[in-house]
């Protein structure tokens, strides 16, 4: 057990710690790894951190920049930095001068100097050097996932080169500006950045410092700030990765509504996974309707909030509607002819309907709602909104008619779980065909549903109404799977309050399309489970209905048979008159 290995730590602590102290020291003879002379620098990224000369170690880190060194001063190391031991990364020609500069590298050491920036002379000597002012080997800082560095970078110099950018970008370097970059990002701490904000919901501000806490763990603040050069640079980052990951890095054409969002590999999808032959979906006579079938689940998550901009005609937009966010213009032209009718629930108190209304002023969106796949919990791409005044039904109507118009032609059936679907679904129809912007697919049919959790706060008829155990063909569907993909979501909702707008919705839409990349990762085991607790669980209550269906007389069972015919014909027009039928015989 983990105690049992404490235990035997404790006998063992002191051994532990003894060994720690004797690697602060050098080896006793203190002799270069390499070459075998006088040992100077330790380099703490190598295994075994070992000594190394000046030579050396500028000869050996020149395939590795980025690792931390420390110098021997006689009594202890002191951290510094790879610049005093003359590295320089020269960009193109495979690391090697460029044969066009005239700068001669030759000196062993490279002759670094301070910037005039007001620096405390109390401050020690870092790993940080300040930029070198030379504009033949300019220094400038790197942020990599093992700090902040100051490093002489050589551009190629011949006929028909690249822009300093570019060469900055080729070489693995993302530069914080165009035209005479200063600061550049390495792609690693980039994408260290952006995982950390996935996993851990580390916002851009707490992972900065912790990049200059480990540049300087006794001086952070010393450490160049570059805390909004990074926001910047992961957006831009954001932008790469899921043009590169969607197929359009290579295209000219651009990307339309949605298209650089995942959706769920398991939910019908003509043209994807479904054969597509004339515009509709082939399917055969016995094919079953379920199989053909849109399931949809609809909430609201009021933790989403983002506070007023500043100057928002200012801001730009990288990615406006390509992922889970809808596009911004048609969805306020939509919100500005929409009617925003006052409706009161005729069902039990529900929290949705009656604080529709509810407004908070210092709030641009006081949350944001949306749909997902019902079975599988995928959020489907170009339905998710913001809201301006509460959890409204155009705000819903307009997520609903986006979610029913990706990727379903040729599907005619789709069933909609909602909280309140027993008062929102009374007038949709006539919301949607009053509207130029909503619209939903030609024949399909929309069935309304309830989830088991909240169904039970509604009253008794809503239950046989709405409840997925009395819509035929939904399965073993909760209709609930949406608040668990909020949790996540919520882990980064406080960082994205202040955001402007287009950044928080592409640091929602790249935590979104996350969430559908894990799930469809996790799919083939996922299902593969279910249909085996399926195939046990079928085998079971066939067993138990036999047994019941033999003791049961004849006449009863026909009886029976055609209740629930009756049944299942009235139950969404007068589920009452079903209810009562069942009970007057069953008496």
């Amino acid at each position: 057990s983990q105690n049992a290995y404490l235990r035997q730590w404790k006998c063992k602590f002191k051994d532990y710690i003894n060994s720690l102290m004797v690697r602060e020291a050098p080896p006793p003879d203190r002799l270069c790894s390499v070459c075998k002379k006088d040992g100077v620098y330790r380099c703490h990224g190598c295994f075994n951190e070992p000594l190394f000369c000046t030579d050396c170690c500028r000869i050996q880190h020149q395939r590795h920049p980025f690792h931390r060194i420390s110098q021997w001063t006689g009594s202890f190391f002191q951290e510094t930095s790879l610049l005093k031991v003359g590295l320089h990364i020269h960009l193109a020609h495979d690391g090697t001068p460029c044969p066009s500069s005239s700068t001669d590298y030759s000196s062993d050491v490279f002759q670094w100097s301070d910037t005039d920036d007001d620096i405390d002379d109390d401050y020690p000597e870092g790993p940080f050097i300040p930029p070198v002012r030379d504009p033949d080997q300019p220094a400038i800082t790197i942020v990599d996932k093992s700090g902040v560095h100051s490093l002489s970078i050589c551009y190629c110099h011949c006929p028909g080169a690249l822009s300093r950018d570019m060469q900055l970008f080729q070489a693995g370097l993302f530069p914080a500006s165009f035209t005479r970059p200063k600061t550049a990002f390495t792609f690693a701490v980039l994408d260290d950045f952006l995982l950390d904000n996935l996993e851990c919901g580390t916002s851009a501000m707490n992972y900065y410092s912790k990049i200059r806490r480990l540049t300087s763990s006794i001086f952070p603040l010393m450490v160049p700030d570059r805390y909004r050069e990074l926001m910047r640079a992961a957006r831009q980052w954001r932008q790469c990765k899921l043009y590169k990951w969607h197929g359009f890095a290579h295209k000219d054409d651009q990307p339309k509504d949605g298209d650089l969002a995942l959706f769920c590999p398991a939910c019908p999808q003509p043209g994807i996974n479904l054969d597509l032959s004339t515009g509709t979906v082939t399917q055969s006579d016995d094919t079953p309707s379920w199989l053909m079938t849109r399931y949809l689940v609809m909430d609201g998550n009021f933790k989403a909030e983002h506070m007023h901009l500043v100057n928002p005609s200012d801001e730009v937009s990288l990615m406006d509607g390509l992922g889970f966010m809808v596009s911004d213009d048609r969805y306020k032209s939509h919100l500005a002819i929409a009617h925003d009718h006052v409706q009161r629930s005729d069902c039990n108190n529900h929290r949705a309907v009656n604080q529709a209304n509810a407004s908070r002023q210092r709030l641009e969106a006081t949350g944001i709602g949306g749909c997902a796949c019902a079975r599988h919990g995928c959020f489907v791409p170009h339905s998710m909104v913001d809201f301006q005044k509460g959890e409204r039904q155009m705000n819903m109507d307009y997520a609903l008619s986006q979610a029913l118009n990706y990727k379903t032609d040729g599907i005619s059936r789709a069933i909609t779980f909602y909280d309140i679907n027993c008062q929102y679904n009374k007038y949709l129809k006539d919301r949607i065909a009053s509207s130029m912007y909503l619209s939903i697919p030609i024949g399909m049919d929309i069935i309304p549903g309830i989830g088991l959790w909240h169904v039970h706060g509604h009253q008794d008829s809503c239950f046989v109404r709405y409840a997925s155990n009395f819509i035929h063909g939904t399965g073993r569907i909760d209709g609930e799977i949406m608040e668990t993909l909020w949790a996540p979501l919520n882990i980064i909702s406080p960082s994205a309050r202040g955001m402007g707008t287009p950044h928080r919705k592409e640091v929602l839409d790249y935590q979104m399309n996350d969430c559908n990349f894990m799930k469809m990762i996790r799919i083939t085991k996922f299902l593969s489970r279910k249909l085996k607790e399926a195939i046990k669980g079928a085998a079971e209550s066939k067993l138990a209905f036999d047994n019941l269906n033999e003791t049961a007389q004849p006449d009863m069972v026909i009886l029976w048979k055609e209740e629930e015919a009756i049944a299942h014909a009235n139950r969404a027009e007068d589920p009452g008159r079903s209810w009562r039928s069942s009970l007057t015989t069953t008496s």
